[in-house]
């Protein structure tokens, strides 16, 4: 009687990508939060924030790295990922640098706005109305 080896999914991976993907986003990450905290980006937009960067996404082909950041406050968050898009050339040639890659992925730039939906919803959910709905089931 023969086991067959192949009991795993290949298409059942975790909600943020393939082990691979994760590793290598948080490689990039590394990389790219380290190039900020040096100052080798001259672009005074970027020199004058502290910018976060607390996630990078990767496609499944590593050739596309979605980076979110956050400028300290979301100060003027448009106008650092402008800056860092104007810089992503420079940038990916210092994470092709960095991180041991077959090819250096494409960068781009969002905001991370998980902060801004979590203050959303913990207003919600101090507003009256839920506070009221609350009350009444412990009563």
């Amino acid at each position: 009687m023969s086991r067959n080896k192949n009991t795993r999914r290949h298409d059942a991976t975790p909600a943020g990508g393939s082990q691979r993907q994760l590793r290598v986003g948080e490689l990039i990450r590394h990389a790219i939060a380290e190039m900020l905290t040096r100052g080798d980006i001259h672009d005074p937009v970027i020199e004058g924030h502290l910018i976060t960067v607390p996630e990078v996404r990767m496609s499944p082909d590593l050739r596309l790295a979605t980076v979110y950041v956050m400028p300290l406050a979301g100060r003027d968050a448009a106008e650092v990922v402008a800056a860092l898009e104007r810089n992503k050339k420079f940038m990916r040639g210092e994470v092709a640098h960095a991180v041991n890659l077959k090819f250096a992925p494409d960068l781009r730039f969002h905001i991370d706005d998980r902060f801004a939906e979590a203050e959303r919803i913990e207003k919600l959910l101090r507003s009256p109305q839920v506070a009221r709905d609350l009350t009444k089931d412990d009563e």
